[in-house]
């Protein structure tokens, strides 16, 4: 039998391979996938803590997509001090 935390481990493999093309936005929407299985597991072992944790979590994880997608977000990859 195939447990939630397994398929979000196996999407949380998918979301680095997808990050590690460069394909962040589709590795985000992964991301939050692997989540959702996270947040059932833990919903499932009467986890109230880790529940509320992981929506933390997701919750900034979505707010930090729409900012993304938005192109608010700051580039500081590949900028270097000019002093």
């Amino acid at each position: 039998m195939i447990s939630y935390a397994l398929i979000g481990g196996i999407l949380l493999n998918i979301g680095a391979y997808l990050t590690f093309r460069g394909k962040i936005y589709e590795a985000v929407i992964v991301y939050l996938f692997a989540d959702i299985c996270w947040i059932v597991m833990a919903y499932e072992r009467e986890d109230f803590w880790g529940v509320v944790s992981i929506v933390i979590g997701v919750s900034f994880g979505v707010l930090a997509f729409i900012k993304m997608r938005n192109g608010q977000m700051n580039k500081s990859l590949n900028t270097k001090d000019k002093n």
